[in-house]
């Protein structure tokens, strides 16, 4: 097959275009209107070829082509954007085109990343040829934009090519769009492109003199294999890297992506349904619940781009792909599982139909799929349960003298997480600093020194956000200064990349045998003697302790009792443990290491008196070790707890007991018209906790036995239980795999489960089931949660202030404070609370008395922010910001009609109630697109930082995996060990340490993220609870039923606990970071 690398003929739309352009006597305008206003691939090209032939030019000629096009076609519209490209062009970096003169660069891929690389490439002068295996821009499927990429697209004249271009209240682009955008573009800085062509290798060159060509297919022109190169930039897609780059590939859980593209009819119907920017099932379970109900269809999240067409992705759960039939048969492998043999097209359809025509309450109608590059539907489903990253982003390789630059950007670069919307970003600034690394390597910068800039850039990549980037967009450039704020150039040295610097073919290169050379080995971490000795040093100088080993010391329970008194020594007296037997002793230090520091057990007490466990005590004491041994020193008694890893696991632990209580009570007494709890005692087992297991709780199953070598099995499944797979909770050990809803089969975290008496099962609190006979607001589960105070957690006392003495205040409650003390719905504290800023005013007064209507009380909360849409109060003074900001925006774009974002009739109201406040309806007239816009983008923050953890979290357990099934391999050796010498088994138990570490380490990661869940839920809540109450107070008091007044009530007090909830939440953390000021400076005196 012949390359399609020849201009195509023009489309007849196309035509007809041409032929009725109002500037059709003058045919290069003709052309050039024709041009612009082009959306097929194959009307581009032909536009632009004809464009040429009228001028006398031929295309790919460099900037000289781009200039002479100008110097030509000098009429209004074409000087517009003239103006724009004259100015990216005139910035300093590009020496006036002149910069890469002498360079020849090949760029393997028209997508995006591969476009924006040529595109910088051609400014700075150098030859671009672009190669292409496609013949035509197909990608229907939206990107989320950057602020910095809108700029940048506004910058080269995206609105002059796509007048609709960031027009709505989310800011995206469909692939497809945004390709011909930056493919006419190209074109005008004499890019040459060829179609059809694949990239299959390098040619290097055959002797000296001679350089770099490429291996294309099929039957490239003979001028483009001829072609000798020194810059070769890969932008063909993760499943292309060139040879010699290496992989790593980041693996989580099974994930499958579901993306639809359908007809948009561009309807009033169609315009009037609000955009999705991500619903996420981690902090809002009640409408993924809700779509199960309706649809069977069980989603982890869901996103609606209003685009070209109408764009749904979503993560789909693989059983309720199977029970719907979109899949014929369950297969481990995943490239079988979505293969099309075993994906049924007509059942995928219905799904992403149904999941499409619930998320807009079906709104948009008939829903017709749009059309792929194949003429099939527009749907498909996709793995990214792994995504591959490139370990280096350059290298250089040399033959007979002729050295090749070789770059990556785009996919083949780092995949991105799809729900995080950072793809294109990241992939624009990988681009930018790939031409970057061309300069400086034709500026005669050495190899290595280029490839070590190139490195310390590419550390920074996978950081960045919107946020840690420089805040001025517009003084973005090439220069990587001007992008990343604390660049460090030299974070790389030219010796850590010498492997990176190819010399091939009787040209031996010196090379390092280590990457880091000169670097040392980091040390082994956690030995049984260091564990040993920590333990000696902690425990020393309590009567009765002489800790000589980690297993039979420990049997009489007094050294754990001490090691316990010596990290919190208020906990007990030493003279409680008189008359206390071993066991006794044992079970109540388990519990309070479990229930005070944050140290789940890992052993039972039987096993730990006995000394049949060995290896699950020296476990357990690696958790103390590993937690405590940075703050901890052998001066005497510490009575503080870490502030690490340890306190988030407390805190659910808190928070997991609190659910239990919660429950026992709704189960056991009437609670109606009881206060929250929310300010209690701090638990002590002695008094609301027995100190030993509770009759028919035990802490392990009754199968594990005090004689060595017992058997320790899964209370679940009744499988042999290994150190490394042992998962506590209510008294019981489990496998992690077991231990899931019993409804849904979700993993079950921390602070995010329960069970109701005389159920054996556990489940998420989305299935947890709920009692019948009790009243409204009482059984909606996730709802009724109690967090646990800041008093419950018993963190590190803070330095003393005015307000940190006013916080700690007696836990018993006084009855001459306000019953709700610590709720402020006043505007200020609700914007504090809201935003979960840790920088408490130590000088704000105490809350006044709440209003004594509920009415009175969410009005004045409500009209006073503008929190239901994740924004803070707005003054007149941010008004005329936002004004501003929009006109001057407006100003420099050409006059192109917005659109209309609508609006439901709730959130209407709740804008013309803060623009009356305000003082804004008639002269702020951008006020209401602009607040839009914000609130649109908070959510996208919010659902980012959502999936994020969710990814996290299933990397995290699909490491603990890995961890698991190597411990359970290592265990099983040091227990058939038992002939085996000595210092054999001691190396084996050093391996099985190390592996527990990093479990521990893991599991505090895993901690910490369910905290920041936490975090988001109560958001999600509060924003549903804002929403609800604002539609019932946006009615006439005198038409509101008694049971309308009786739900504004209830929400209004949901409302209140949420707030509530929220506040104890942030004050925890702001005492963590007290205690982290505070030992960090006592560790600096």
């Amino acid at each position: 097959a012949a390359t399609v690398s020849a201009w195509p003929l023009p489309s007849p739309e196309a035509q007809e275009a041409s032929m009725a352009s109002p500037t059709s006597t003058n045919p290069a305008h003709a052309h050039f209107e024709s041009f612009l206003q082009a959306q097929l691939c194959q009307d581009v090209l032909s536009s632009f070829q004809g464009l040429c032939g009228a001028l006398g030019l031929e295309p790919g000629g460099g900037l000289p082509q781009y200039h002479k096009i100008k110097a030509q076609l000098n009429y209004w519209n074409a000087k517009s954007l003239w103006a724009k490209l004259d100015k990216r062009a005139g910035q300093p970096v590009y020496q006036q085109g002149k910069a890469c003169t002498s360079t020849k660069c090949l760029v393997v891929g028209a997508g995006p990343c591969g476009l924006r690389a040529a595109v910088e490439l051609a400014l700075l002068g150098a030859r671009v040829v672009l190669v292409e295996k496609r013949t035509k821009f197909s990608r229907h499927n939206v990107l989320h934009l950057w602020p910095f990429t809108i700029h940048d697209l506004r910058a080269l004249g995206a609105k002059k090519f796509y007048g609709r271009f960031c027009t709505g209240t989310l800011d995206h682009i469909s692939i497809r769009q945004l390709q011909l955008l930056l493919l006419k573009v190209a074109l005008l800085l004499g890019v040459e492109i060829h179609w059809g062509v694949t990239f299959t290798g390098l040619q290097p060159p055959p002797r000296k003199g001679s350089g770099w060509c490429a291996q294309l297919q099929p039957n490239p022109p003979v001028q483009l294999a001829n072609y000798e190169f020194d810059v070769l930039i890969s932008a063909a897609g993760g499943k292309f890297v060139p040879e010699g780059f290496k992989v790593r590939e980041m693996r989580g859980k099974l994930a499958i992506g579901i993306t639809a593209n359908f007809v948009n009819r561009r309807t009033v119907e169609e315009t009037q349904v609000p955009e999705i920017s991500g619903v996420a099932k981690i902090y809002n379970q009640s409408f993924f619940q809700s779509l199960l109900k309706a649809t069977g269809i069980d989603l982890e999240n869901i996103v609606y781009y209003k685009d070209d067409t109408h764009y749904f992705v979503m993560t789909a759960k693989k059983q309720c792909l199977l029970r719907l039939g979109v899949l014929r048969q369950d297969w481990p492998e995943t490239d079988r599982l979505l293969g099309s043999a075993n994906v049924v097209p007509e059942a995928l359809q219905r799904f992403a139909r149904a999941a499409a025509d619930f998320a807009t309450h079906g709104k948009l109608g008939k829903l017709e799929f749009a059309h792929g590059s194949r003429g099939q539907p527009d749907v498909s489903a996709f793995d990214f349960t792994s995504m591959m990253r490139a370990e280096s982003s350059a290298r250089v390789q040399e033959k007979h003298g002729a050295r090749l630059l070789l770059g990556l950007v785009g996919d083949c670069l780092v995949e991105p997480f799809w729900p995080l919307g950072t793809g294109v970003a990241r992939g624009f600034l990988a681009a930018f600093d790939a031409a970057w690394m061309v300069k400086r390597w034709a500026e005669g910068t050495g190899p290595l020194e280029v490839l070590a800039e190139r490195e310390s850039l590419y550390q920074l990549l996978s950081q960045t956000s919107p946020e840690n980037m420089h805040r001025n967009v517009a003084q973005y450039g090439l220069d990587p200064a001007t992008r990343y704020p604390n660049l460090n150039l030299q974070a790389v040295t030219p010796n850590q990349v010498r492997d990176l610097y190819d010399v091939l073919a009787n040209e031996p290169v010196q090379m390092s045998d280590k990457t880091d050379a000169g670097k040392p080995a980091a040390a082994s971490a956690g030995t049984q003697e260091e564990l040993l000795r920590w333990c000696q040093e902690q425990t020393a100088g309590y009567p009765g302790v002489h800790v000589t080993n980690l297993s039979s010391s420990w049997t009489n329970g007094l050294a754990l009792c001490a090691l316990v008194h010596r990290l919190r020594p208020s906990l007990l007296e030493p003279s409680e443990l008189q008359g206390m037997g071993a066991l006794e002793a044992t079970a109540w230090a388990l519990k309070v290491a479990e229930h005070e520091l944050g140290i789940t057990p890992v052993v039972s007490a039987q096993a730990v008196v006995a000394g049949s466990d060995p290896l699950g005590l020296i476990a357990y004491l690696s958790q103390f070790h590993s937690t405590f041994k940075s703050t901890l020193h052998s001066s005497g008694p510490v009575g503080q707890a870490s502030p690490g890893t340890s306190s988030a696991v407390l805190f659910l632990g808190k928070l997991q007991r609190t659910l239990q209580r919660t429950r026992a009570k709704e189960n056991g007494e009437d609670i109606a018209g009881k206060k929250p709890r929310l300010e209690v005692e701090a638990e002590t087992p002695s008094t609301e906790e027995s100190s030993v297991p509770e009759p028919g709780v035990p802490l392990t199953p009754p199968s594990q036995h005090q004689e060595p070598g017992a058997r320790n099995l899964c209370a679940l499944c009744g499988e042999d239980l290994y150190v490394l797979e042992r998962l506590y909770a209510d008294g019981h050990f489990f496998h992690r795999s077991c231990f899931r809803c019993h409804t849904c089969e979700a993993t079950l975290w921390p602070g995010g489960y329960g069970r109701l008496p005389g159920d054996k099962h556990f489940y998420c609190l989305q299935h947890l089931p709920q009692l019948d006979h009790k009243e409204d607001g009482s059984d909606q589960g996730p709802e009724s949660l109690e967090l646990p105070t800041p008093g419950e957690i018993s963190m590190p006392p803070s330095p003393p202030t005015p307000r940190a003495s006013q916080e700690r205040a007696s836990p018993v409650p006084n009855p001459s404070q306000p019953t709700r003390r610590l709720i402020r719905l006043s505007s200020p504290e609700r914007q504090r609370l809201s935003s979960l800023h840790l920088t408490p005013d130590p000088e704000l007064e105490p809350p006044p008395k709440p209003p004594r209507s509920c009415s009175a009380l969410a009005r004045q909360a409500l009209e006073g922010s503008f929190l239901g849409w994740g924004m803070p109060v707005q003054g007149p003074q941010v008004l005329v910001a936002m004004e501003e900001e929009e006109s001057s925006s407006s100003s420099e774009e050409e006059e192109e009609e917005e659109e209309d974002v609508p609006l439901d009739a709730d959130t209407e109201q709740v804008l013309l109630t803060l623009a009356k406040t305000s003082g804004t309806m008639n002269k702020y007239p951008t006020w209401r697109r602009t607040l839009l816009r914000r609130a649109k983008e908070e959510e996208m923050k919010r659902f980012c930082k959502a999936q994020a953890i969710q990814r996290r979290l299933n990397e995290i357990e699909a490491a603990l995996r890995e961890l698991e099934a190597k411990g359970v391999k290592l265990e099983q050796a040091i227990r058939s060990q038992s002939s085996s010498p000595e210092q054999q088994k001691e190396l084996s138990v050093e391996q099985l340490l190390q592996l527990v570490q990093k479990r521990n380490s893991l599991v505090a990661e895993e901690a910490e993220l369910m905290i920041t869940v936490q975090e988001l839920n109560l958001e999600e809540k509060q924003w549903q609870l804002d929403q609800e109450l604002r539609s019932y107070m946006n009615r006439e008091e005198t038409l509101k039923t008694a049971a309308d007044r009786q739900a504004e009530d209830q929400v209004l007090r949901k409302l209140v606990d949420v707030v509530n909830q929220r506040d104890a939440l942030i004050r925890f953390q702001e005492e963590r970071r007290l205690s982290e000021l505070t030992l960090g400076s006592g560790a600096q005196g």
